[in-house]
């Protein structure tokens, strides 16, 4: 059967789609991130215990005494964790898709519950959304909106969009007919009949329906943090890049308690405003006989001046608090930056950690705010054609990211090489005998139980490998390449080389693991992995014009194989989250380096 090219078909739309409606995606690009910012703005501005405070109050009204104790707790536990901020951004995230897709849903819903035809053409298409992996709405996210938070909430309304119109639909189709006939009977239009009989009479069901749309938001979060949409899915899975377990533990505790708030809250709500939940909670306090302390909640006019006192609070110290110069303020000619905003995209690779927070150390001591986040190598070159991205350092051309400079090099700026020749390889432990090349590995496939432990399967390299490599030196089918990430690799190596066990790893060169290993450089003679490549800065178009100095900084940018791999081990000594800190030591152990690469005057 010949193959259908539906994939050319979906890449022809799409370009069509990027043709022609460039202004509508725009549109609702600044639509959902004013949106996204300002809800943020509102929920990061209190003081975190306070806010605490605020929600605490908001449980103890809707659900008792001990769930708003819990509530301050969880939000308390959240703020010492240092996660309060990201947490409070993940709230906005869910909030906004969550008012979006509502907006999106009800009407659809109600529509569909009104028509059969209408019904049987959602139904379908509502099938493919929520079975479609949630994952795969990324890639034309990002292709419309970029990196950011936009494209992470669009992929979550469209994850979340069916069950709010299914449960919409569902809940005004169980309305008892006779009670519609009657209404009708009595000489109702059928937009009362809709507003006063069948959406009262449908809110439970409704508002379950709200609280999986809710619950499908949050369990995007981390998705969305992979395409740079930070809050706590961005600490998840800068906790899977680089396999740090207490991050991610403090990051799925805080995601934890936002769920846990939100459901009970949620569906507290949908019992106090339907009729039939009113009816049923005042039947259940009239036969508990007085509810006890820990049952206790307070009047809504209580409730209702115990949130304004904290808020009022809250916003006090919120605009008295401070202000001023902070303490660590550039000033003086060493300000060039004066508070101008630059944002770093990087990989998890080890070089491109520790020249990325050596970057954001060296400009925010020039005046620059520096914002820097990980990425995948997609997104990261994604983000850097369309501008959102000012500029990374971890490019290695002209060989492992060839297929990236191919597709976005007329949109890019090329700031030159401050590193190489590099080499890729893979490389066995020492005390594997008999393995010195790649042809040694022909029919050796047993020893290595048939696998090659691999880094991010975005990675040049890896495509090389599985393209090329494999394929030049007969391993194709010996060999399974096992995707994962630079961490993975590293773990399963430590791992391997802790019993002493045959693995094969992706590796190159500089990194730190030839000087904490004993390892072999699997010889080449074939030459499949090509020329040794250049680590090179890139920035989006025009990103010298409107940053002069910082363009001429980059440019002129140099480091010795000692001084990078030095950064590097002491970035693993530091430890994982304290990158910046160990950035300030070496440059303590590097005097004049910070002179000599971002000078000032003269």
């Amino acid at each position: 059967m010949p193959r259908l090219p539906l994939g050319e078909w979906i890449d022809s739309a799409v370009d069509w789609l990027q043709t022609h409606l460039t202004w509508l995606f725009d549109a609702i690009s600044s639509l959902v991130t004013g949106m996204y910012d300002g809800l943020d703005a509102v929920l990061s501005a209190p003081e975190p215990l306070l806010f605490a405070g605020i929600l605490a109050v908001l449980a103890w009204w809707l659900r008792g005494l001990v769930a708003g104790v819990l509530a301050f707790a969880g939000f308390a536990l959240i703020d010492s964790v240092t996660l309060w901020d990201e947490a409070m951004s993940t709230l906005a995230l869910v909030l906004v898709a969550t008012i979006v897709t509502l907006a999106i849903a009800v009407p659809l819903g109600v529509w569909a519950s009104r028509s059969a035809r209408v019904s049987a053409v959602v139904r379908p298409v509502l099938d493919f959304m929520q079975t479609m992996p949630a994952m795969v709405y990324l890639i034309p996210g990002i292709i419309f909106f970029g990196v950011g938070v936009v494209p992470g909430i669009i992929a979550t309304i469209v994850f979340a969009l069916p069950p709010g119109v299914r449960m919409t639909e569902l809940g005004i189709r169980q309305v008892d007919g006779e009670l519609v006939e009657a209404a009708e009977a009595f000489g109702t239009s059928p937009r009362d009949t809709l507003l006063r009989v069948q959406l009262p009479l449908a809110l439970p069901t409704i508002m379950a329906g709200v609280n999986q749309v809710i619950m499908l938001g949050l369990s995007m979060v981390v998705i969305a943090g992979m395409v740079g949409g930070g809050g706590l899915g961005g600490e998840v899975y800068s906790a899977i890049g680089n396999i740090d377990i207490g991050l991610g533990f403090e990051a799925g505790v805080s995601i934890v308690v936002l769920a846990m708030y939100l459901d009970r809250i949620t569906g507290e709500l949908g019992r106090q405003v339907s009729p039939l939940g009113r009816r049923a909670i005042a039947r259940a306090r009239s036969l508990g006989g007085g509810p006890a302390l820990w049952n206790h909640r307070p009047q809504p006019v209580v409730a209702l001046v115990g949130v304004v006192v904290l808020a009022l609070v809250a916003g006090g110290m919120n605009v008295f608090g401070g202000s001023g110069t902070p303490a660590n303020a550039v000033t003086g000619a060493a300000n060039v930056g004066k508070g101008k905003k630059l944002t770093m995209g990087y990989i998890p690779w080890d070089e491109a950690v520790a020249s990325t927070y050596l970057w954001k150390e060296l400009l925010e001591r020039r005046g620059f705010e520096v914002e820097a986040g990980q990425l995948e190598t997609g997104a990261l070159y994604t983000g850097l054609a369309n501008g959102q991205i000012d500029f990374q350092t971890d490019s290695w051309l002209p060989v492992t990211h060839a297929s990236y400079w191919k597709k976005y090099g007329d949109r890019l700026e090329d700031l030159g090489a401050w590193y190489g020749p590099t080499s890729l390889e893979l490389a066995v432990p020492s005390y594997v005998k008999g393995i010195d090349s790649l042809d040694d590995l022909r029919g050796k496939g047993g020893t290595f139980k048939g696998r090659i432990i691999g880094i991010e399967p975005s990675a040049g390299m890896m495509g090389l490998l599985k393209d090329k490599v494999l394929d030049e030196y007969g391993l194709d089918g010996e060999y399974r390449v096992v995707d994962g990430s630079t961490p993975g690799m590293l773990a399963e190596l430590k791992r391997a080389y802790a019993k002493k066990e045959p693995v094969v790893v992706t590796l190159w060169s500089p990194h730190w693991a030839y000087s904490a290993y004993e390892l072999k450089k699997l010889k080449d003679p074939r030459g499949a992995w090509g020329a040794g490549d250049g680590v090179h800065t890139l920035a989006r178009k025009g990103f010298t014009a409107d940053h002069p100095e910082a363009g001429k900084w980059l440019k002129d940018f140099r480091m010795t194989e000692k001084q990078l791999t030095d950064l590097e081990a002491e970035i693993q000594r530091t430890g994982k989250g304290k990158e910046q800190q160990a950035v300030r030591t070496w440059l303590k152990d590097n005097p004049g380096f910070v002179d000599k690469a971002v000078p000032v005057g003269g």
